[in-house]
């Protein structure tokens, strides 16, 4: 798929089909930019699940903090990715190894990696890069 531009109808479908959202690279700090969409989502009716190894087992915007996707206890539809481009492939890899599978990774504003990309979509995983749900959706009105 070419990540240069996302047709629209394409973005909608998937915030109207995830529920649950594994959000990577969360921080308790409010003035951070995962904090504020981790907030937007939760306001948003999805259920967003926290991960960073640094905060594991306390909570961010009063959602337990897990340490790794692999320590999710539940079903994840969509990653979303708070971390640098070069750590994407990793997540990319994680997820790969998640039962079941998300059906969505999200690489937020600035995080692009192709290569990371192109290994999910064959693995049946739709990819949205350099993009951030907390923006889309208003512009979308989903």
């Amino acid at each position: 798929m070419n990540h240069d531009a996302y047709d629209d109808r394409y973005i909608l479908d998937i915030l109207n089909s995830v529920k649950t959202i594994a959000l990577t690279g969360a921080s308790p700090n409010p003035a951070r930019p995962s904090n504020g969409v981790m907030g937007y989502l939760l306001s948003r009716g999805y259920n967003v699940i926290p991960v960073n190894p640094g905060q594991a087992g306390k909570q961010i915007q009063g959602q337990t903090v897990y340490a790794h996707l692999a320590d999710v206890p539940m079903a994840v539809d969509m990653i979303d990715v708070f971390r640098a481009s070069e750590y994407l492939d990793s997540v990319v890899d994680e997820a790969l190894r998640m039962n079941p599978r998300p059906k969505v990774i999200w690489a937020q504003l600035g995080v692009r990696d192709d290569a990371a990309a192109a290994k999910a979509e064959a693995a049946g995983i739709k990819v949205v890069m350099d993009r951030c749900p907390a923006i889309e959706i208003p512009r979308l009105a989903a």
